[in-house]
């Protein structure tokens, strides 16, 4: 008997997995665009405090976003301040009604929501690379490159920084750590290098890795549809 020959039961398989595969390749999309709206939003965040359209403190910090001033009451405090256009009776600056605060808040809940995104999104990649196997539907390679693509992404992403102090770091960053690089990044050059290609620079690469990912994605599905000869 021809273990490769075709009937009832094998084109059933396959319709289930096709099934299958379409429930999965919804949710991908659907956390695809989840994970892309937060990635442009923690970027935002960025930009308008470093542009200093909001300012703030974080606790055990005396000087808020921008500067350095550890005594509002000195007067030499006051002179740096007010050269780099700070007003120190007030540290905080709000952007249309949105203050400091609103914007930490922002940050940590669009940071849970990447994370999980981040997950389910390759998850979704997964179960899908999965049923391809089973099925045999094909496009093996291409979705093989995008869960790893999808894993490298979330494995960058994640905030290292908070589990190996000094050692790791992830492009996800907390509101304490925005005002610390902020700070620090109004000095030389190099500081100032630092401070985009820890905020931008490591931005931009999860973006790639998170198209790249899901252009691979696309391929895989055309490379499906053209084996079943459905187009």
């Amino acid at each position: 008997m021809n273990e490769n020959q075709t009937g009832p039961n094998s084109l059933l398989d396959t319709t289930d997995c096709l099934e299958a595969i379409g429930v999965f390749r919804g949710w991908k999309n659907f956390f695809f665009i989840i994970v892309l709206i937060c990635l442009l939003l923690l970027q935002a965040s960025f930009w308008v405090v470093n542009l200093g359209y909001i300012r703030g403190e974080c606790p055990g910090m005396a000087g808020g976003v921008g500067q350095n001033v550890q005594d509002p009451n000195d007067a030499g405090a006051a002179l740096a301040a007010g050269e780099k256009g700070l007003d120190v009776a007030g540290m905080e600056k709000s952007f249309f009604g949105v203050t400091f605060k609103h914007l930490a808040m922002g940050i940590r809940v669009v940071n849970a929501i990447l994370i999980m995104g981040g997950v389910f999104y390759c998850l979704t990649i997964l179960m899908a690379m999965k049923i391809s196997l089973v099925g045999r539907l094909g496009g093996i390679n291409h979705i093989c490159r995008a869960f790893f693509l999808a894993l490298l992404m979330l494995l960058l992403l994640l905030p290292w920084q908070r589990i190996f102090a000094g050692v790791g770091i992830g492009s996800i960053y907390t509101p304490c750590e925005l005002v610390k690089w902020t700070s620090a990044g109004t000095g030389n050059i190099f500081d100032i290098v630092l401070l985009y290609l820890r905020f931008s620079g490591f931005w931009l690469l999860i973006l790639l890795l998170l198209v790249c990912s899901q252009l691979r994605t696309g391929r895989w599905t055309k490379t499906i549809l053209r084996r079943l000869e459905v187009i």
